[in-house]
């Protein structure tokens, strides 16, 4: 087992990893079902053969309870298994950010252009529109705030899913070899 893992990938959104393993897909997801089984107490998800998506139990549910999404796919040059792990929340939070982020983004864009085409032009038709670029760069950065308080606040339960897929993995290595 081999795990792949940038500086970029600690400060992205969703943060992400790689371990490469000479495991078959089918073996894999076959196995993580049983290995998920297991620790039903601690853990919740959805395996099927390409992707799995795996969260852990809590008694709360706030914005960002982290779900790790575990792909495995086949890497022909190096003739091995490559799963990746990628943590995010719900597919609905995740959405709403983005739409977030891509509201406030073109609303910024469209406030400084009308400014600065206002000051081109030496009209005075718009005075609200530097402000309201101002505006939206600050919902920009609440919304980017927003984001990172979450991952912090999930961070331990990042931690569990990060150790659940490598001790999958160590597990079924370990069996595989004694049996």
């Amino acid at each position: 087992m081999q795990i792949e893992e940038t500086t970029i990938d600690h400060i992205r959104s969703r943060p992400r990893f790689k371990i490469f393993t000479d495991i078959s897909r089918e073996e894999y997801t076959v196995y993580l079902k049983s290995f998920l089984k297991e620790r039903d107490q601690e853990f919740s998800g959805n395996i099927n053969n390409e992707a799995s998506l795996i969260t852990v139990k809590t008694t709360e549910d706030n914005y960002w309870k982290p779900n790790l999404a575990l792909r495995t796919e086949i890497d022909a040059e190096e003739n091995k298994t490559v799963i990746r792990g990628i943590f995010g929340p719900s597919a609905a939070v995740w959405t709403f950010f983005m739409f977030l982020n891509f509201i406030f983004g073109i609303s910024w864009m469209l406030g400084i252009t009308i400014w600065y085409v206002e000051k081109q032009i030496k009209s005075n038709d718009f005075p609200w529109a530097f402000s309201f670029s101002i505006i939206m760069l600050v919902c920009l950065a609440l919304t980017f705030t927003a984001a990172r308080f979450g991952k912090w606040k999930g961070k331990k339960q990042m931690q569990q899913l990060r150790e659940f897929a490598e001790e999958s993995i160590r597990k079924f290595e370990t069996y595989q070899a004694e049996g």
